[in-house]
């Protein structure tokens, strides 16, 4: 949001040197409710957030906020990266061996992840497998910044990835009960 003319008023008058008057700023905008919407934003597009699974059905998915609201939460709380991807792809088995009943759920709930990954047709069923290749494409595109399509037929010409790495992800996403 943009400063209020309060704020710009209380920077410019602050009697600090410059870079002390700036740092004050960062701090209370890191510390802002506000941070975490707004780069939360950011990781929502990259992981395909939407509130409705997509394609022909478009049906709605009432508890996707959840996931939305965890995104903002965890990066409000400064989470580190690596914790942060974790949990959205390993959440329910990190849950297992937590000691915090609602870090717990929170864990549960990152899962999210992959619970909204895009549906094809009417029903659960339909074309699961294009599902999981949308997980899997949402995984190497979002997270490693790599195309894994091409290792769904032979192994990545350019990339260290091998079509036994495709279908090593295809089986553990197979074995994933998507809601």
């Amino acid at each position: 949001l943009p400063p209020t003319p309060s704020e710009v008023a209380f920077f410019l008058n602050d009697s600090g040197d410059e870079d002390a008057a700036f740092g004050r700023v960062i701090n209370r905008l890191l510390a802002s409710k506000h941070y975490g919407e707004r780069q939360g934003r950011f990781w929502l597009d990259v992981v395909r957030y939407a509130d409705t699974q997509g394609d022909v059905g478009d049906f709605p998915i009432p508890t996707a906020y959840r996931y939305r609201n965890w995104v903002i939460d965890s990066l409000n709380a400064n989470m580190p990266f690596d914790k942060f991807l974790r949990a959205q792809i390993a959440g329910d088995l990190l849950a297992r061996h937590e000691k915090n009943e609602a870090f717990a759920r929170g864990l549960v709930v990152a899962t999210g992840f992959i619970a909204i990954s895009r549906r094809f047709g009417n029903t659960k069923s339909d074309d699961m497998h294009l599902t999981i290749e949308d997980t899997i494409d949402t995984l190497g595109r979002g997270v490693l910044g790599l195309t894994f399509r091409c290792a769904r037929c032979h192994d990545h010409k350019f990339d260290p990835i091998l079509s036994s790495d495709y279908y090593g992800l295809y089986g553990i996403f197979d074995s994933t009960v998507y809601p």
